[in-house]
């Protein structure tokens, strides 16, 4: 089949991939968000899709809606009997949907539908899924409620940081996208509707949702931690001045009780106070710094035990 593949992060990169090393399929045109600032020099850097996209030589389209007239004339010109869509970032209008033949497929990172939205592995992270995985399905208006067409699954494991999930699940998902592509092609597949029983959602996490509160319970401050490593990143205060946290690991419950923020620091490791049990801190990251072991931090800031984290 023609293919446009619309998809920007650096997740819907082996998605990409899979299709262009797909003998059944040709990608005609890759979608993806504009040229965007970058690093310490802001310079305008073409997005990972996009990246990927020019090494292949393949033409990129970068409107700042998929609705501007001039893309939907190209849209029609390439006339793509599919378009796969992975993590593109912007809402695809009607009149777009209705372009390709077999409509636009999209992966998505959860088992619809579970954790429909912005942020679906740091939602089953943060809710404490023991499963989650990738699934395909038909592209409507609605926020991911069209028919599927296939899932695979992944197990989370216990100190999984969204990071590492999501690295996990672009690749399976690569493969079950493509094999999606060559089941619509071969007739063999057909979406189904999703049932009504186990909608949730999963907003887009900012940075305000991924300060830590000390108050809360160990597990949940672990899976908070680690739902939101490396995007946005966990942090708190600390001597009035913001501090990054790595994921963190709950301690054996009666090894030390300490009040919420208290900070314990020992030769190789530093724990935190929490509701319940202490926290170990990993790495931590101070304004302006790099980031470093939490221990190694403590020494250079000559922290003593009794600071608090606020």
């Amino acid at each position: 089949m023609r293919l446009l593949f619309a998809g920007t992060p650096a997740p819907a990169v082996p998605a990409l991939q899979a299709l262009l090393d797909s003998p059944r399929h040709e990608v005609v045109g890759v979608l993806t968000r504009p040229d965007a600032p970058s690093g310490r020099g802001r310079k305008l850097t073409r997005s990972p899709v996009g990246a990927l996209a020019d090494s292949a030589g393949i033409p990129v389209f970068t409107p700042r809606r998929p609705k501007e007239p001039e893309f939907l004339d190209a849209l029609r010109e390439l006339a793509p009997d599919c378009a796969p869509v992975v993590a593109y970032g912007a809402l695809v209008p009607r009149v777009a949907l209705d372009v390709p033949g077999h409509g636009w497929v999209n992966l998505h990172f959860s088992l619809l539908p579970a954790w429909r939205g912005a942020a679906p592995v740091q939602a089953a992270i943060l809710h404490g899924d023991d499963v989650t995985g990738a699934t395909t399905f038909l592209l409507e208006e609605g926020l991911d409620t069209g028919p599927t067409y296939g899932v695979v699954t992944e197990a989370i494991g216990p100190r999984d940081t969204a990071g590492a999930l999501l690295d996990r699940l672009a690749r399976s998902g690569a493969q079950l996208l493509a094999a999606t592509m060559d089941g619509i092609e071969d007739g063999t597949l057909r979406a189904v509707p999703q049932p009504a029983d186990g909608v949730s959602h999963a907003p887009k996490i900012t940075v305000d949702d991924a300060r830590l509160d000390w108050s809360a319970n160990a597990v949940a401050l672990d899976r908070l931690a680690r739902a939101v490593t490396p995007e946005p990143g966990a942090w708190c205060t600390f001597r009035e001045a913001r501090l990054g946290i790595g994921p963190v690991t709950p301690v054996r419950t009666g090894e030390l009780d300490l009040k919420p923020g208290v900070l314990h620091v020992e030769k190789k490791r530093v724990l935190a106070g929490t509701a319940t049990v202490p926290v170990e801190l990993g790495e931590v990251r101070p304004v302006g710094k790099r980031a470093m072991p939490a221990a190694d931090w403590a020494r250079g800031m000559r922290i003593e035990t009794g600071e608090t984290l606020a």
